[in-house]
């Protein structure tokens, strides 16, 4: 006798059958799809990539050019505010500050990624180490990091962009970058222990696999799901990281240089004539921040096995 099986029972069956032939950053994936935190998070990191990329094509003016009709109306108690041709107004030069904020985009991008690159890269080599030899290794290595965690971060991005004789870009990035080394470096260290005891690990080690061999196609590439997600959340942190370090005067110096940190510290000598040179740079830092930041914390949640549907 045939058993018919309910319709909604059926539908059940067939849907977690498929959801068993999907891999689980597919299933993620579905997931942020369904999100509008993730949806948000995305269309503003994508707007930001692109502004980036291609500032240069998109900024109407000059964005170094110090133009007479601008320069010559400046006194200083009066900085030109917007006008036709000019959407954001002057800054104190006397050039296009809305072509300049667009230009900002592509320091405070490269900035970010790079201190955000050099840090993950770092903190992967001392977590790596720490999580694949673990003893004496293990311990050495964590307790620097734990030296380093005990600082606060913007404190020490402080003091190590002071030891610098002379402030520069690359000044900003070091500085960034060592702080969100020991981050990454505990994240995958605690993945590859958690690696260390799964069964896969297990049966590679009981067949005689070297440790070398186990470590590079096991636990590391299954322990780095968490470390990019990290990764994305880390650049929000490093565009306000270095936005900071620029306002505080230990970035580049360079008036000329279009960065989103240093047009905000340069405007606070204008507060009273044009409160909007300090108003732009401060949103777009706080918009371009926020995307990351939404963008990450919603890869956490679709990769957070408890989340699973």
């Amino acid at each position: 006798m045939t058993t018919i099986m309910p319709k909604r029972r059926k539908d059940k069956v067939d849907e977690l059958a498929k959801a068993a032939g999907t891999s689980l950053t597919a299933q993620a994936f579905k997931r942020m799809r369904r999100s509008p935190v993730a949806i948000t998070g995305a269309v503003i990191v994508a707007l930001f990539l692109l502004m980036a990329i291609f500032a240069p094509l998109l900024t109407p003016k000059d964005p170094y050019f110090r133009y007479p009709e601008l320069f010559t109306i400046k006194t200083p108690n009066f900085i030109p505010g917007s006008m036709p041709g000019f959407l954001f107004g002057s800054d104190e030069f006397g050039r296009d500050f809305f072509s300049r904020v667009l230009v900002a985009s592509q320091q405070t991008l490269l900035v970010g990624v790079l201190a955000t690159l050099i840090g993950l890269s770092i903190g992967m080599v001392i977590g790596g180490l720490a999580g694949a030899f673990g003893g004496w290794v293990d311990t050495v290595l964590m307790r620097l990091v734990d030296v380093m965690l005990s600082v606060p971060s913007l404190l020490l991005a402080i003091s190590i962009a002071a030891l610098a004789a002379q402030p520069s870009q690359w000044t900003v990035i070091i500085a960034v970058s060592i702080v969100t080394v020991p981050i990454f470096a505990r994240l995958l260290r605690g993945a590859m222990l958690a690696q260390r005891s799964s069964d896969h690990v297990l049966a590679a080690t009981a067949v005689g696999i070297r440790r070398r061999t186990i470590v590079l196609r096991h636990m590391l590439p299954n322990s780095m799901g968490p470390v990019l997600v990290q990764a994305t959340l880390t650049l929000a942190t490093a565009i306000l990281e270095a936005a900071a370090l620029s306002f505080l005067g230990l970035g580049d110096p360079d008036t000329d240089r279009a960065e989103w940190g240093l047009m905000l510290a340069n405007a606070q000598r204008y507060l009273e004539v044009r409160p909007e040179l300090a108003f732009y740079p401060a949103i777009a830092i706080i918009i371009v921040a926020l995307g990351f930041t939404l963008l990450g914390e919603s890869m956490r949640e679709a990769l957070d096995p408890k989340n699973r549907r």
